[in-house]
C-alpha cells in the first residue's frame, strides 16, 4: 500500500492543476445536484420491531386521516390568583385566545376546554389543545408566530398563558456559530503547530472542501438535512486530522533533506496509508450503527461515513495537489532561510534524541515526557486505570430517557407550561400513555374495550382512563391513560410494562389485542432498543477494529490494548455525562436547568464518534513508533521517536477537537450540551490519558514483546507495509531541491 499510496502522492503532486479542477467539478457537481434535488421527506421516528410502532402502525390503518405525526400545541391558562379560570372575564380572554389560533392556515382544529371538560379540580388553571396538519419541523413561521402573538394577547387581558407540546419545538442545531469558533480555534491551533500560514490553511481548505461535497452529495441523493447532522461533526473533525498530519510528514521529510516532490509522496505512502487505516476504523464504527436498527441513526451513520470517506480521498489526492502550490512556504522559518541547516539541526536532534542519551541537543517536550513514562510505567499505569475507573463508577447509575419540556429552562413558555400542567392535573399529566385495543379477533370489540378500561383503571399508577373512543368500523378503541407519576420516572416505565403485561389476560379472555404507545411508551421502547443493541455494537464494531489494527501493526498487543484504552475513555466520559446531567454536579455552571436522564441516543453516538477519533490518535501515534522499530531501534526508542514525530501532531488534533466540541455547551437545547460535553471529555481523556500516557506505559512494560506475532497469523493477515519500509530511500548525500516559492 505504502508503495501505492506513494505513487499516488507524486502523480497528484506533478499534476496538480489537473487534480485541483477534478475536485472542483466534483464539488460544483455535487453542489449543483443539492440545489437542483428536490425537498427530502421530514424524517419520521420509527423504531421497527417495537409495539409503540407497531400501535402507530394500527392508527394509521384503523383510524385513516388521523395525522398521527401532525404537531400539537398545548395553550396552558391559569387565573390569577384566588380566582377561577371559569369566570366570565376569564373565560372571555381564553375565547379569544382560541379564536386567534383557530384561524391558522395549518391548524387543524382547536379544543376549547371549558367543552372537552380540560379544567383543573380547583378551577384554577384549563388547557385547550391545538392540532396541525404539518409536524413540528414542517410549521411556518406565521403558525407559530400566531400561537405566540395569540398568548401575548391573552397575558394582555390578565390571565397567564403558556405554550407547551411539540407545535415549538425546533430541531437542534449544531452548525452556523458553532463550526465558525471550531474553525477560528483551529486555526489558531494549527499556526501554532506549523508556525505558517500556509501549513495551518491547508487543512481548513481541505476540510472544507470535503465537507462540502459530502453534505452536497447526501442532500444531492435525497437524503434529509438532519442526516447531516454528525457527517457535519465529523467530517470537520477528521477532515482537519487527515490533512494535519500528512502535512505534518511533509515539513519531516523536506527537512530530512528530500525534495518537495519525493516529500509528497512519502508523506503520502507513510501518513496517507495510517490516514486510509484510521478512516477504516472511523468508517467501520459510523456504519455500525446500523446495528441499532433506527433507520434514522443507520443513515446519519452511513452518510457520516460517506462523508469521512471523501475526507480520506481528498486527503490523499487533493492535498498533495495544493503542496504543489505552496512547496516551500508550508515550511517552518528556519528552513525557508537555510534548507541545509535545518536538515543539519534535524539530523542532529534524531542522533541526540536517544532516549537512553546524556549528551546532545535538548529533547523535546514529546521525547522528555516518553522518557518519563518509560522509566515509571507500572506507576504511570495505575494512576491512569484508578483515574479513569473513578471517574467511570458514575456509569453504574445510568439511565436513559429522553428529556422533555421538563428539562427547558424555567424561563421558557415550555417549562412553565409543563409545571402548570403538573400543579394542577398531576405530574402524569405531562406523559399519557395511548393504549389502543385491537377488538377485531374479538367477538364483542364493545365488551372488550370496555374490560381493558375497567383493568387500566384498577392499574396500580394509572390516576385515569379515558372512555373508549371507536373507530368508523367499531372494531378498535382507543383509550388515553394517565399516570401517577411524569414521563421520565421509571415508575412510569415499570407502569408501561405492568399494562403490557395486562395485556395477556385480556386475550386471553376476550381475544382482544391491547397495545401501549404514545410518546412516553415510545421513548420507553427507544431508550430499550438502544440498550439492547449496545453490546452488539459495541461487539461488531471493536472486534473488526481489532482485525483492522492487527493488520496495521502486525501485533496482538497493540490492537487489544487501544480497544481497552477507548473502553476507558469512554466509560470516564459516560461518568461525566451521569455526574452532570443525571446527578446534577456542576449543573448550574453549565447551564443545565434540570437534572434527569441521558438521552437515549448518547451513548450509541458518543460511542461511534469517539471510537473513530480514538482509533486516529492510536493509529497516528503508534505507526511512528512501529515504522521507528522496523528500522531498527529498540523499544524504548521506538516509543520515543512516536512521540518526538507524532506527539506535537496528536495533541494539536485533540486540542482543536476540545475546541469545536466544547463550543457545543454553550448551546440552549440540554441535548446539545450532553453531546458537547460528552465529546469535548472524551476526546480529553483518550487522547491526553490514554493515548499519551497509558500507550507508552503499556509498550514500556511489553518491551519489543509488544510487536510480536504469530508465525501463523503474519502468513494469514496481508503485509500492509505501513510504516514505509518499502520505499526506496536515496542514497546519502542526496542534494537538496532548490527553494522555490
Amino acid at each position: 500500500m505504502a508503495k501505492f499510496l506513494h505513487r499516488v502522492g507524486r502523480f497528484c503532486f506533478r499534476r496538480r492543476r489537473l487534480v485541483v479542477l477534478l475536485w472542483l467539478g466534483v464539488l460544483a457537481a455535487c453542489v449543483f445536484g443539492a440545489v437542483a434535488a428536490p425537498a427530502a421527506p421530514p424524517d419520521a421516528l420509527s423504531i421497527p420491531g417495537t409495539e409503540s410502532q407497531q400501535t402507530f402502525d394500527l392508527l394509521s390503518e384503523r383510524f385513516p386521516g388521523a395525522k398521527s405525526d401532525g404537531a400539537q400545541a398545548r395553550l396552558v391558562f391559569v387565573a390569577p390568583g384566588g380566582q377561577q379560570i371559569t369566570a366570565e372575564p376569564a373565560e372571555t380572554a381564553v375565547e379569544k385566545v382560541l379564536a386567534g389560533v383557530a384561524g391558522g392556515a395549518q391548524v387543524k382544529n382547536v379544543l376549547d376546554p371549558f367543552r372537552t371538560g380540560a379544567v383543573s379540580k380547583d378551577g384554577s388553571t384549563a388547557y385547550a389543545t391545538v392540532n396541525y396538519d404539518a409536524t413540528s419541523d414542517d410549521l411556518t413561521a406565521a403558525s407559530k408566530a400566531a400561537l405566540t402573538d395569540a398568548a401575548g394577547a391573552g397575558r394582555a387581558a390578565g390571565i397567564t398563558v403558556e405554550v407547551g407540546g411539540s407545535a415549538l419545538h425546533s430541531k437542534p442545531e449544531m452548525g452556523g456559530l458553532t463550526e465558525v469558533i471550531g474553525l477560528a480555534a483551529a486555526a489558531v491551533v494549527l499556526m501554532v503547530t506549523f508556525g505558517a500560514v500556509a501549513a495551518a490553511g491547508l487543512p481548513l481548505l481541505t476540510a472544507l472542501i470535503g465537507l462540502g461535497v459530502g453534505v452536497a452529495a447526501i442532500i444531492a441523493i435525497g437524503m434529509s438535512t438532519t442526516t447531516t447532522t454528525l457527517a457535519l461533526m465529523l467530517g470537520l473533525a477528521v477532515g482537519i486530522d487527515y490533512a494535519l498530519f500528512i502535512v505534518s510528514r511533509y515539513r519531516s521529510e523536506r527537512i530530512e533533506g528530500y525534495s518537495a516532490e519525493q516529500a509528497a509522496g512519502r508523506a503520502v505512502g507513510t501518513a496517507g496509508s495510517a490516514v486510509v487505516f484510521a478512516g477504516l476504523t472511523v468508517i467501520i464504527a459510523l456504519a455500525g450503527l446500523s446495528v441499532v436498527g433506527i433507520p434514522v441513526l443507520t443513515d446519519m451513520g452511513l452518510a457520516a461515513a460517506g462523508t469521512v470517506a471523501v475526507a480520506v480521498a481528498i486527503a490523499l489526492t487533493l492535498l498533495p495537489a495544493l503542496l504543489g502550490f505552496v512547496q516551500t512556504r508550508v515550511m517552518p522559518r528556519s528552513f525557508r532561510r537555510d534548507p541545509a541547516g535545518a536538515e543539519a539541526q534535524v539530523r542532529t536532534a534524531d542522533n541526540a534524541e536517544s532516549i537512553t542519551a546524556t549528551s546532545g541537543g535538548k529533547p523535546g517536550v514529546g521525547t522528555r515526557w516518553a522518557a518519563f513514562v518509560v522509566r515509571r510505567p507500572v506507576a504511570v499505569l495505575l494512576s491512569g486505570l484508578i483515574g479513569l475507573g473513578v471517574l467511570a463508577l458514575p456509569v453504574t447509575s445510568l439511565e436513559l430517557g429522553i428529556p422533555g419540556d421538563e428539562s427547558q429552562p424555567s424561563s421558557t413558555t415550555q417549562r412553565r407550561a409543563y409545571d402548570a400542567l403538573a400543579d394542577s392535573f398531576g405530574p402524569g399529566f405531562n406523559g399519557p400513555l395511548t393504549v389502543v385495543v385491537d377488538g377485531k379477533d374479538a367477538g364483542d370489540p364493545k365488551t372488550a374495550a370496555e374490560q381493558a378500561g375497567r383493568i387500566l383503571t384498577a392499574t396500580r399508577g394509572v390516576v385515569s382512563a379515558s372512555p373508549p373512543v371507536f373507530n368508523k368500523a367499531g372494531d378498535t378503541a382507543m383509550i388515553t391513560v394517565v399516570p401517577a407519576t411524569g414521563p421520565a420516572t421509571s415508575e412510569t416505565k415499570d407502569l408501561v410494562h405492568t399494562v403490557r403485561g395486562e395485556a395477556h389476560d385480556l386475550k386471553a379472555a376476550t381475544g382482544a389485542t391491547m397495545l401501549v404507545t404514545g410518546t412516553t411508551a415510545v421513548n420507553i421502547d427507544m431508550s430499550q432498543r438502544m440498550t439492547d443493541a449496545l453490546l452488539p455494537y459495541l461487539a461488531v464494531v471493536v472486534g473488526l477494529a481489532i482485525l483492522l489494527l492487527m493488520v496495521v501493526f502486525r501485533s496482538i498487543v497493540v490492537p487489544i490494548k487501544a480497544a481497552l484504552g477507548f473502553l476507558l475513555s469512554v466509560g470516564a466520559a459516560f461518568g461525566v455525562i451521569v455526574a452532570v446531567f443525571q446527578w446534577g454536579w456542576l449543573a448550574g455552571l453549565l447551564g443545565v436547568h434540570q437534572s434527569g436522564p441521558v438521552v437515549s441516543m448518547m451513548p450509541i453516538f458518543l460511542i461511534g464518534v469517539v471510537f473513530g477519533l480514538a482509533m486516529d490518535y492510536e493509529v497516528f501515534l503508534v505507526t511512528r513508533m512501529r515504522e521507528a522499530f522496523t528500522h531498527g531501534h529498540s523499544a524504548d526508542d521506538a516509543i520515543a521517536a512516536g512521540f518526538r514525530h507524532s506527539g506535537r501532531v496528536v495533541v494539536a488534533a485533540a486540542a482543536i477537537m476540545m475546541a469545536v466540541f466544547a463550543g457545543f455547551i454553550g448551546g440552549g437545547e440540554p441535548m446539545i450540551k450532553m453531546v458537547g460535553l460528552g465529546l469535548a471529555s472524551a476526546v480529553f481523556f483518550d487522547a491526553f490519558i490514554v493515548r499519551m500516557t497509558l500507550v507508552p506505559a503499556v509498550l514500556a512494560l511489553f518491551g519489543a514483546k509488544a510487536w510480536w506475532l504469530p508465525t501463523w497469523l503474519q502468513k494469514v493477515l496481508p503485509d500492509v507495509g505501513i510504516e514505509g519500509e518499502s520505499l526506496d530511500r536515496p542514497e546519502p548525500g542526496r542534494e537538496l531541491e532548490s527553494v522555490r516559492v
